[in-house]
């Protein structure tokens, strides 16, 4: 189980994170890197909910985090990782979900480093790969 409070010092390690508040359609905390979101807090509206019908719906808060692409967000969801799962809204779009109240710490590195890494500026993501 994690919280927005582990999510937060999670990605402050990663170079040049900017916790924030994100404008738009769904307003709400986020973490960039170079202006562009990575992770955002993703709550689940009602319809959402709805389209579970009987399957349990995740609880407590939900992060969105960027996959590099489709493919990638296929091999996350195929990894079966506890707390990692997307939704109808999000088909086609390279973003998967994570529940905090499901979500391992390391699963919660990993899916924050791994989309960090796909919005970061390739100068700085090669340069974090490198150890520097």
């Amino acid at each position: 189980m994690a919280s927005l409070d582990d999510v937060s010092r999670l990605a402050a390690r990663l170079p040049g994170a900017v916790e924030g508040e994100r404008s738009g359609h769904r307003p709400g905390v986020g973490w960039s890197v170079a202006g562009a979101f990575f992770a955002w807090v993703r709550p689940l509206s009602k319809a959402d909910v709805k389209r579970f019908g009987d399957a349990p719906v995740p609880q407590g808060p939900i992060l969105a985090c960027a996959v590099e692409d489709l493919a990638d967000k296929e091999a996350v969801l195929a990894a079966g990782r506890p707390g990692l799962f997307s939704i109808p809204h999000f088909d086609g779009y390279p973003v998967v979900l994570v529940s905090l109240d499901a979500v391992g710490e390391d699963d919660l590195r990993d899916a924050l480093t791994d989309a960090w890494l796909t919005v970061a500026p390739e100068e700085q993501a090669r340069a974090y790969l490198a150890g520097g």
